[in-house]
């Protein structure tokens, strides 16, 4: 039984088999209360989540770039479908999720998968772990056995109806939640192999159920029984208004999707030793999510608990993936009717214990105690996923990211005029050895370090402009250490080239680096320049740039910047250099 396709069964066997059924197991049983617990506190029935478990696992497992990645419905998603339920409704979730799709797919195929990974750290730190606060929040009410809460689509407002309403303590809810809530931290103790939720999940029911049934509210009680059978395909009704009103809810789903899946797939990487196409995953992320919905299912993407745990167990390829979908369809069709008795209380905790895990609380302390624009990206970022909405937080979360990259790499530009060192190897130029006494009034040398880009092109052209105004007759540039030309970047050389040209004088430039070379070709700013202007050695710009002199202007000077100044001073000098010469060579 060997399969070669794609490379990912190469020497696939019966053994490889075999430990894929356990962990495809072990999986789907994990799986099983987080779809329920995920649906509900996005606000849709449990076995919208289950479906999406079934079906997006499935489909990721076989079409997606990860070797080990499992599918379904995440944490980070449920204030974002929670929202859009709220908003517009579960039938425009479901168009939601199927845009979603569609843009996941196109950004696979257009091999954008590297491009979500520059998405800076302290935004997905700061979304993250606002998240997660969100989710927390959210199950208090569950948690406490909260009755008649209004539900609000922020989070400051349905805290403002739990505080409204915690008279309605429910003292069964609490014991159920506790009950859970400790077996899930103690399980892992004593039964490793066990999976915590779900022991904490029977255990909280059947003790409910056994001592005081009827008193906590459950699952059957507020969304009415689970369906043991997978609904039949429905195809949601597309509209131009219902597309335009979508597209900003579907492009971040799309966007969280992509984040997640790729974040989950590194992770499976470094965990089980392979390596995944970044744009084969979201591609097979955009199916899962295209033909999810058609089943009724919420958005999905790649679970890193899950995939982690999936690896852990001795998965060998995606087989394991699939069994896990097939596992928890299994359970939906043969003990449905038994979960409509799991109270409400004993999902909160799964889904406290899945926000305070992925909190990013050691990173989010981390970046805090750095005290830079970093810091405050972070804090923002967060502050606007609680309190208002993920698409807002991440929106000015990327724009001060941008403008602290800006605010640094402004600050790493140097322009510095400089001069050889003849004490230095090889003459090397530099900044200290300019000074009022030694300093060349025809050649001036100046060294740009750092990108020429927007953000800093005025900073250069008034650096050099400073020196344009004392008119020497050449400037050099060494450009050695300037990496990166863009367009503004570009326009302000060209701006000092150009004047300094037209005022009858020489730029020469040395040692650029290929992009801003590539650049200056692209505008032909080299052709205006001068192609024999250009060195790939500052040593040979500068004896090129003496050629360019007079001896007039020489005559008389007394700074010395070059070798050659003082002969160039005294021509004299070189007759009686001449002669010493040559009477030595006479007396031999």
């Amino acid at each position: 039984m060997k399969f070669s396709f794609s490379g990912r069964y190469v020497g696939y066997n019966r053994k490889s088999f075999q430990k894929d059924i356990i962990s495809g197991l072990i999986v789907g049983i994990v799986a099983i209360p987080l779809g329920m617990a995920f649906a509900i506190a996005a606000g849709v029935k449990p076995e919208y989540g289950l479906y999406t478990t079934i079906i997006a696992g499935i489909l990721v497992s076989l079409l997606g770039g990860s070797k080990f990645q499992i599918g379904g419905p995440t944490g980070a998603f449920i204030p974002i479908i929670f929202a859009i339920v709220m908003q517009y409704g579960y039938e425009n979730l479901l168009i939601a999720g199927f845009m979603a799709g569609v843009l996941l797919f196109l950004m696979g195929l257009f091999k954008l998968g590297a491009v979500i990974k520059f998405i800076p750290r302290p935004v997905t730190i700061g979304f993250t772990t606002g998240i997660a606060v969100t989710i927390f929040g959210g199950q208090l009410a569950n948690f406490f056995g909260l009755e008649n809460l209004e539900k609000h689509e922020y989070f400051f407002s349905n805290m403002k109806e739990i505080a409204k309403h915690i008279g309605t303590t429910n003292m069964y809810s609490i014991l159920v939640a506790a009950i859970c809530l400790i077996t899930i931290i103690v399980t892992p103790k004593l039964l490793s192999k066990l999976p915590g939720s779900l022991v904490g999940l029977l255990v909280s029911t059947a003790v409910a159920a056994t001592l005081f049934p009827d008193k906590v509210a459950t699952i059957g009680s507020t969304y009415g029984a689970i369906s043991s059978s997978l609904p039949s395909v429905h195809f949601p009704t597309f509209t131009i208004d219902n597309i335009q009103s979508l597209i900003k809810p579907a492009f971040i789903i799309a966007m969280l999707g992509g984040i997640e899946s790729l974040l989950s797939a590194v992770v499976a990487d470094g965990m089980g030793g392979s390596r995944h196409n970044s744009n084969r995953e979201l591609m097979g992320q955009g199916i899962a999510n295209m033909i999810t919905p058609l089943f009724g299912g919420i958005p999905a993407t790649g679970a890193i608990a899950r995939t982690a745990t999936n690896i852990k167990n001795g998965a060998v390829s995606p087989i394991s993936g699939v069994i896990h979908g097939i596992v928890v369809l299994l359970v939906l069709v043969l003990f449905a009717p038994y979960a409509s008795r799991i109270p409400l209380a004993s999902m909160a905790p799964i889904l406290m214990v899945v926000a305070w895990n992925m909190s990013e609380r050691k990173e989010f302390v981390h970046i805090l105690k750095t005290k830079s624009g970093e810091a405050l990206v972070l804090l923002t970022t967060f502050i606007l996923t609680v309190f208002t909405d993920l698409t807002m937080a991440v929106e000015v979360g990327l724009l001060l990211s941008a403008i602290v990259f800006i605010k640094h790499m402004s600050e790493l530009l140097i322009v510095s005029k400089v001069l050889p060192d003849h004490s230095a190897k090889n003459d090397q130029v530099a900044a200290h050895i300019v000074n009022d006494e030694h300093d060349c009034p025809y050649i001036s040398i100046y060294t740009v370090e750092g990108a020429l880009f927007f953000g800093v092109a005025n900073q250069f052209e008034k650096s050099i402009m400073d020196e344009i105004d004392h008119e020497p007759k050449v400037l050099i540039l060494k450009m050695n250490n300037v990496p990166y030309l863009d367009s503004t970047g570009e326009a302000n050389f060209a701006n000092v080239t150009k004047r300094f040209i037209k005022q009858g004088g020489t730029v020469v430039v040395s040692e650029i680096q290929n992009q801003p070379q590539q650049v200056i070709r692209n505008t032909h700013l080299d052709q205006f320049i001068g192609p024999e202007n250009f060195f790939g050695n500052t040593g040979e710009a500068i004896t090129y740039s003496l050629t360019k002199l007079n001896k007039s202007h020489c005559l008389g000077c007394q700074h010395y910047a070059f070798r050659e100044c003082q002969l160039r001073s005294n021509p004299s000098l070189k007759e009686a250099v001449d002669l010493e010469i040559l009477e030595s060579q006479l007396i031999k």
